[in-house]
């Protein structure tokens, strides 16, 4: 039986911008659409969605057409659930007023079961008695999503769920949104323009640029190629599936393994066994010819698999094999000169500082 996928072909043309993309995309996990401003991401959910028409289009989830030359499913009539920048509750309900006017708006049959694991997934029991204006942004964003999954949608759209929320209130939640990624069976189209929202949500890439798909495939693949113009400054770096082997009470450290080797970071407080992320920037990744006493822990044996430019002339990004991953380190033109850097010479890989994003077991 073929995997569950989901075709999008849509062509828009307006004054100044054009959104023109044929896609066949995961029918499960989270597939982030990325880009900067005008890249597109919003046109292309919004075509997906239904609340953009797109005479060129065609859209097919699981086998399924919701659109094409002669077919058009309403917005009404599709299985979805979108979540907007914000959440827009109304204040005269409590939140499980707010939850239960979603699903009567729509005719929907009330489940109880669907209502409670919303409920549950995203961790608002203690506050459905509470009224919209004594909730936090956070608060709001979280019930705006488990209004959405209420519905039992067979494909969740997000649009930039995050980006009304300051720094802290979007570390409260990140959380939960990776709760779902790993529980929820049904496929998430999600619009950021964040990398850190990027590693640690994302399972399947879509790059943007112009309205034109540039690349796309699997996250851990598409990070680390140099060919791609994915301009993420600081935030350019690698992705790596790891486990929890080790953790040293006495130095307060974890120890991840991957297929390629082990990093120590400091510990998150999960248990040996917890299946992770890791995330780890090109930034935090020096080379050298040999191994040697240093206050960097993580040194690991590898081979320089391509050099590639990177955004200020000064600098170079190499792409590094350890083992069966790949990671990128950022040394300056005159380092990798000196060091003689180039494609097959192996290297010893010091990575300075790993951030360990947690999954469930």
């Amino acid at each position: 039986m073929a995997p569950p996928m989901i075709e999008a072909c849509f062509r828009v043309d307006w004054p100044g911008f054009s959104l023109d993309v044929d896609l066949q995309l995961p029918g499960r996990g989270v597939t982030v659409l990325f880009g900067h401003s005008g890249s597109g991401k919003t046109t292309l959910l919004r075509c997906v969605a239904g609340l953009e028409r797109a005479p060129q289009g065609r859209l097919a989830v699981d086998g399924e057409v919701w659109q094409d030359g002669r077919h058009w499913l309403p917005v009404h009539r599709r299985p979805i659930g979108y979540v907007f920048q914000e959440a827009s509750l109304f204040d005269h309900l409590s939140v499980l007023g707010n939850l239960r006017y979603g699903l009567k708006r729509l005719g929907a049959p009330a489940d109880p079961a669907r209502l409670e694991q919303a409920v549950a997934l995203l961790g608002i029991g203690p506050l459905l008695e509470r009224r919209p204006e004594r909730l936090s942004g956070g608060e709001r964003q979280r019930v705006g999503i488990a209004r959405a999954l209420a519905l039992g949608p067979r494909l969740l759209l997000m649009d930039e769920p995050l980006s009304a929320l300051d720094h802290a209130r979007r570390q409260e939640i990140l959380p939960y949104l990776e709760r779902l990624r790993e529980e929820l069976d049904i496929p998430v189209l999600y619009v950021t323009h964040a990398p850190d929202e990027v590693a640690r949500l994302a399972d399947h890439l879509v790059a943007l640029e112009a309205g034109r798909v540039r690349a796309h495939g699997p996250l851990q693949e598409l990070l680390v190629r140099l060919d791609l113009p994915l301009r993420l400054g600081e935030q350019a770096g690698a992705v790596l599936d790891a486990t929890i082997g080790e953790v040293d009470a006495r130095w307060h450290l974890a120890r991840a393994d991957f297929d390629g080797g082990s990093l120590w970071a400091r510990d998150p407080g999960l248990p040996p066994g917890r299946r992770v992320r890791v995330r780890v920037l090109a930034r935090d990744v020096s080379l050298a010819a040999q191994p040697g006493a240093s206050s960097i822990q993580n040194q690991l044996p590898g081979v320089v698999e391509a050099v590639g430019d990177d955004e200020h002339p000064a600098l170079a990004l190499v792409q590094v094999r350890v083992g069966a991953a790949l990671l990128l380190a950022r040394l300056t033109r005159r380092s990798a000169e000196q060091l003689g850097v180039a494609p097959g010479q192996r290297l010893w890989v010091q990575v300075k500082s790993v951030a360990l994003l947690e999954t469930l077991a």
